[in-house]
């Protein structure tokens, strides 16, 4: 098998790709039309979010067997023509899941306890205690909105706390141990914290408007580590103002033009994004919630496991 790269990823993958047999290629500065040119002559493609791999690029493909997308998703191929073409693809959202956990219960931690204003304001010869009182996640009820592999990591992180974890999920039967599934009146009614864990789909896209932040019964706390394009900005910041949303930590956002870069390209912000930059109660990061240095290793290995089973294991009954 010839396998193009096209994103850099740790060695890992590419080095149990070649003791598979697999002749490995490099191309991370091609454009997508350079490379359309030669992605016949390939068998694998691996890529993060370099580019989109849709129709017009998967029909240059010819002999692709799989795509492996070193991360959780796969919105940035499309995967019905894929399947049609009957080119496997393989994800890893085993990879980051433990990652993306830490760091959502990182961000309610801080939230809660006002960290970041804190330590600006004492950096700043500021020193100020009653202004700075935290809150407490015991007896608080944190709700889980999509309950798979990165929900279920952010429920286990929960397990030390005396809180209530629950979830939704459009699936029946995923809860467990961790989290408690509950129907969408009952998940509205009792939370405090509204914690995200959905994939990008059409149906995702835009969920988190005025409409669904108003059918909740109280405020609530409301932390993204999942997709930017499932949250309408501006009603959040409309709710942040007028304290239905009581405070938020966002990994990711709707203004994103690609998974991770290019973000401030354009100059003057989007006016509901300055207000999140200038809020005391809204802490951000740029799309790092999976992005550790065990996660670059996990997400690589994930990857070379899936193909090593399909492709080069000999299954037998």
């Amino acid at each position: 098998m010839k396998v193009l790269h096209v994103d850099t990823n740790h060695p890992v993958l590419m080095n149990s790709l070649a003791e598979m047999g697999c002749e490995n290629h490099e191309d991370y500065t091609g454009t997508k039309a350079e490379i359309m040119k030669k992605i016949g002559d390939y068998d694998g493609l691996i890529i993060r979010s370099r580019f989109p791999v849709d129709k017009e690029f998967l029909k240059a493909a010819v002999n692709l067997k799989f795509i492996g997308r070193v991360g959780a998703g796969l919105e940035n191929i499309d995967m019905e023509f894929a399947q049609q073409r009957n080119i496997r693809l393989f994800n890893a959202p085993e990879g980051n899941r433990n990652a993306v956990g830490e760091h959502t219960l990182g961000m309610l931690l801080v939230l809660f306890n006002k960290l970041l204003v804190a330590d600006r304001e004492v950096r700043n010869g500021i020193w100020k205690r009653e202004e700075n009182r935290g809150l407490e996640l015991d007896g608080k009820t944190v709700g889980i909105y999509g309950y798979g592999n990165m929900g279920k990591a952010f429920a286990k992180k929960l397990a030390g706390f005396d809180v209530e974890v629950i979830c939704y999920d459009i699936v029946g039967g995923v809860g467990d141990a961790n989290a408690r599934q509950v129907g969408i009146m009952e998940f509205r009614k009792n939370v405090d914290i509204v914690s995200l864990h959905t994939p990008q789909t059409p149906e995702t896209m835009a969920m988190v408007n005025s409409e669904f932040i108003e059918s909740f019964n109280k405020p609530f706390w409301f932390l993204n580590t999942a997709r930017g394009k499932s949250v309408v900005t501006a009603d959040l910041v409309d709710a942040l103002r007028t304290g239905k949303v009581l405070g938020a930590g966002l990994d990711v956002l709707e203004y994103e033009k690609s998974s991770f870069e290019n973000l401030f390209d354009d100059g003057k912000l989007p006016e509901p994004l300055q207000y999140l930059i200038d809020a005391e109660n809204v802490i951000l990061t740029p799309h790092i919630a999976g992005w550790t240095a065990e996660s670059k290793v996990k997400l690589a290995s994930v990857i070379a496991d899936k193909v090593r089973e399909t492709f080069f294991v000999t299954k037998t009954i």
